[in-house]
């Protein structure tokens, strides 16, 4: 049986899906599923892409089954309601997540007498339950039905370190790579792009290598860059555009792919097929409905319009205007828009200079730096099973959320050029957000910590839509 038939088998009849093709020349397969909501399921949808067709299919099941899992298992959960200081008496310090090791936005109103609302995530180390602010266990604001906490959710729910497989094992490691990746290049790209280029001479993977000979033959140049190797994997992420700007869409200079593994190689190769689909992907989710009523089946866009009403798919008002904005620009200002940050060239490292290993456990390499993972996994009606992964200590979404932590500090602290002086140690500079921090985080930074949140969105500026972006076909009917 295929991967992706015991996907399939895992969730009722009634999954649509289909190949979107036709968007781009180089047509790297790209592949939608979607389950509809029905009282047998709450349903989700995916995209995915791979080398062969029936790599993206499975992809896009995959992600499929993380999101519709996630919603299966939280929408009707009870969940705990208390503050951190409240239920660290009852339940045990060790019981419940302190909420300044989570990465809060700076500058928001947290104290530990906060009420929040709460749901059990399990540590690894120890097999013990932990209580997690329920914003950040959950993928999808509609796994969070009610009424929110009294001074309303921490900050704004995330797919972030969501991941999908037959056992639970793989499906953490999944997510882990993706919390990991996430954190490696939380402020190293997009519009702090630091501008490191991979020499790929020595590449051997042959599914990259042949890509690349594509890309090439297409007049496309592709960077990829590195932006962090902690941790034990490597964590890249590949971006470019044509040489004559001769992009179907515009909005295909703007395609990136992100990876992150022990193996180099494989991370490499990830990347790019995540890139060359994503120039694809682009045009599907954003670009006019002609153009996607083309590349789809028929009847396709009507029936996904019918049961996705607009409003539900859009995030945050801020990514749908900056796409907007942008599809308003010609491939010419687009490219220009991104020649300082996404395809900066500042130096190169060589490829065999990385780091590798061909199998690894993320999960034991953490636990031995002293990170906590803490797990919630969500079983299927079959074999597929997700997870939700949450690392205390790791960073994400700092320049569109103002999300930072004592380590986000310390690097930008660090920072030369892109992101330098965006955060300072001691006395408020006038004005700056402070970083939510424990008191030990306090002591070895050497004292507060404040992030420049006004200077960072002056630095992520036009770039935005880079780091959140509407839901499927909202900026065209938003556009029409």
């Amino acid at each position: 049986m295929s991967t992706a038939q015991r996907y399939l088998d895992s969730f009722p009849p009634g999954v649509e899906e289909f190949a979107i093709e036709g968007l781009d020349s180089l047509d790297v397969p790209l592949h939608s599923a979607f389950l509809s909501s029905s009282p047998a399921h709450p349903g989700g949808s995916g995209l995915g892409y791979g080398a062969t067709r029936e790599e993206a299919r499975t992809g896009a099941l995959g992600e499929m089954a993380e999101m519709a899992l996630s919603i299966r298992a939280h929408a009707g959960l009870d969940r705990v309601h208390g503050s951190y200081r409240e239920l660290a008496r009852t339940e045990g310090r060790d019981r419940v997540a302190d909420p300044r090791t989570l990465c809060l936005e700076a500058g928001s109103l947290y104290d530990d007498d906060r009420p929040l609302q709460w749901l059990p995530m399990t540590r690894t180390r120890d097999g013990e339950q932990v209580l997690v602010p329920a914003e950040l266990v959950v993928s999808a604001p509609e796994e969070l039905p009610g009424d929110p906490p009294p001074g309303g959710w921490l900050t704004t729910v995330l797919t972030n370190g969501q991941g999908a497989a037959f056992d639970a094992d793989r499906a953490v490691s999944h997510a882990l790579l993706e919390l990991l990746q996430r954190d490696g290049n939380a402020t190293t790209f997009r519009a702090l792009d630091q501008g490191v280029v991979l020499d790929l001479a020595g590449l051997r993977d042959p599914d990259a290598l042949a890509l690349l000979d594509r890309l090439d033959a297409a007049g496309i140049d592709v960077l990829v860059k590195l932006a962090s190797t902690e941790h034990g994997v490597v964590d890249v992420y590949a971006v470019g555009c044509s040489r004559d700007g001769s992009e179907p869409a515009p909005m295909m200079v703007t395609a990136c792919g992100e990876a992150a593994s022990p193996d180099r190689d494989a991370a490499v190769r990830k990347a790019l097929f995540e890139f060359a689909a994503a120039r694809s992907r682009k045009a599907f989710m954003h670009g006019p409905l002609d153009a996607v009523a083309a590349a789809t089946p028929p009847g396709y866009l009507d029936q996904w319009l019918r049961g996705h009403p607009p409003e539900r798919m859009v995030e945050e008002d801020r990514a749908l205007q900056a796409m907007l904005a942008w599809t308003r620009l010609g491939t010419d200002r687009l490219v220009e828009l991104l020649q300082g940050s996404v395809l900066s060239r500042r130096r190169t490292v060589a490829l065999t200079d990385l780091p590798t290993r061909s199998a690894g456990d993320p999960v034991g390499a953490l636990t031995a730096e002293g990170f906590d993972v803490l797990v919630d996994l969500q079983p299927s009606r079959g074999e597929a099973v997700a997870a939700k992964v949450l690392v205390p200590g790791l960073e994400a979404e700092t320049m569109s959320y103002g999300r930072i932590g004592e380590r986000g500090v310390q690097r930008l602290l660090e920072r030369e050029g892109p992101g330098a002086g965006l955060a300072v140690v001691g006395a408020d500079p006038g004005g700056w957000a402070r970083v939510h921090l424990t008191a030990a985080a306090e002591e070895r930074l050497g004292g507060p910590a404040w992030f420049d949140r006004a200077g960072a969105d002056r630095v992520v500026g036009a770039l935005y839509a880079l780091y959140r972006e509407p839901g499927r076909h909202v900026a065209a009917l938003a556009a029409a």
